[in-house]
């Protein structure tokens, strides 16, 4: 009974840490550059983690995680970041409510569908000026976007975090300094980039492509 016991646990162990997830054929294509590859060896771990938790889940479709294996596949490891750390920043309490206010769709599992390729709706405001704002002050773009408190507020509280975080770093001459000033560069990025997006009312296409939102 014992070695029955230990041989169900070895096989679920294996399966979670070799058992394939959906960013590992992402990080196995052979057209990533080194630094791609870099940028989604963390990601296709913590898949391991999050897809066998039952605490652990997303409102969107593709999730964050998968999401963000996508746009750094698709885009680049930097600008596939600064783009999943907006997504990060919209995952949070106000996300169902600008999702139906842009008239956004829904998965057969009820989530909020948002690709990483997508369509601009006709809005009045600049994406230019909110891109501005956001350069000047972090969050506030995204306010003048639409998308209200939430958003501006955790973009706002994020980037400080991450620049007070490198700038201790570098004052203190910390040897992980490269990296946190990395971290902080991202998440400047993802403000300014985000606020753009806002302001342009991004909308998924009415037909997504199969690809961009399936996770398994």
């Amino acid at each position: 009974m014992r070695l029955m016991k230990s041989l169900i646990n070895i096989f679920l162990l294996s399966a979670v840490m070799y058992g394939q997830y959906p960013a590992d054929s992402l990080f196995n294509d052979t057209n990533n550059n080194f630094l791609q590859k870099m940028f989604l060896y963390p990601i296709t771990k913590w898949q391991r983690v999050s897809y066998n938790s039952e605490v652990i889940g997303c409102q969107y479709s593709p999730n964050c995680s998968l999401y963000g294996a996508q746009a750094i596949h698709s885009k680049g490891a930097i600008l596939g970041s600064i783009i999943t750390y907006d997504r990060i920043v919209r995952c949070n309490e106000s996300a169902q409510f600008h999702h139906d206010k842009m008239g956004g769709f829904y998965a057969t599992d009820n989530r909020l569908v948002d690709p990483v390729n997508y369509y601009p709706n006709t809005n009045k405001k600049s994406p230019f000026f909110a891109a501005a704002l956001s350069a000047i002050i972090p969050g506030s773009g995204r306010i003048y976007g639409g998308r209200l408190i939430m958003d501006g507020f955790y973009g706002l509280f994020l980037s400080s975090l991450t620049i007070q975080i490198a700038q201790k770093s570098v004052k203190n001459g910390s040897a992980l300094s490269p990296f946190y000033i990395g971290v902080a560069l991202i998440s400047y990025g993802g403000e300014v980039y985000g606020a753009y997006r806002t302001a342009n009312y991004y909308q998924s296409d009415l037909n997504p492509k199969l690809e961009d939102i399936k996770e398994k």
